[in-house]
């Protein structure tokens, strides 16, 4: 067999293992009930802030550290801790998407969030319209 060849099969072999090991260590989106039923694992839960329960954001006390509670699209209330600083649209959030896992606590560690905010995109259409 050539060296060429053998190179190829290698560089393939090393693209494969690489594929499946970002499959098996990615994260997955979710509802609340899947993210209790396995704590620790991290998922991508979709979900609207709970408007009924405050947002904490002291940043005095700790600066990269925000609670508040949210209700995924099946309805079901869940307590929120984002590591990091309030996001400064969260008030005015339609969905967030929280990245991260449920604790022994009870509550969602979020390391990440993506917010979709309406109000935004629908200035730029009356401006643009």
């Amino acid at each position: 067999m050539k060296r060429s060849h053998i190179i190829a099969i290698v560089i393939i072999a090393v693209a494969i293992a690489a594929l499946l090991g970002s499959l098996w260590d990615s994260s997955s989106y979710a509802d609340l009930n899947e993210a209790f039923a396995e704590p620790g694992k991290e998922f991508h839960v979709v979900g609207m802030l709970d408007r009924s329960e405050p947002v904490v954001y002291e940043p005095s006390v700790n600066a990269s550290l925000t609670e508040f509670g949210i209700s995924d699209l099946k309805g079901r209330k869940c307590r929120v801790k984002l590591a990091m600083a309030k996001p400064n649209d969260l008030d005015r959030s339609e969905r967030v998407v929280l990245i991260g896992q449920i604790a022994e606590d009870g509550t969602f560690h979020a390391k990440n969030m993506l917010l979709k905010c309406p109000s935004k995109y629908n200035e730029e259409n009356k401006i643009s319209g």
